[in-house]
């Protein structure tokens, strides 16, 4: 596997968490934050928790997990 950029700021690396997606620059994995925005926790807690991720960065995360939902359940059908 070789590094794949996906969007403006997610990453796959294989050099980088065992290439799982990660915000590029850092090692803060995007399936943990969206985890927690998942579970109730709002964009700003994000950003206290993790002081390298910007609000857009996270926005990207958002709609590419919401695309990607749409696109497997609703333009299949």
């Amino acid at each position: 596997m070789k590094r794949i950029e996906i969007g403006a700021h997610i990453v796959r690396d294989p050099e980088v968490c065992h290439g799982q997606l990660t915000f590029k620059g850092t090692r803060i994995l995007v399936e943990s934050v969206l985890g927690y925005l998942a579970h109730g926790r709002d964009v700003d807690w994000a950003l206290n928790e993790w002081p390298r991720l910007s609000r857009e960065a996270v926005q990207e995360a958002l709609q590419l997990a919401a695309d990607a939902l749409i696109e497997r359940h609703c333009r299949a059908a």
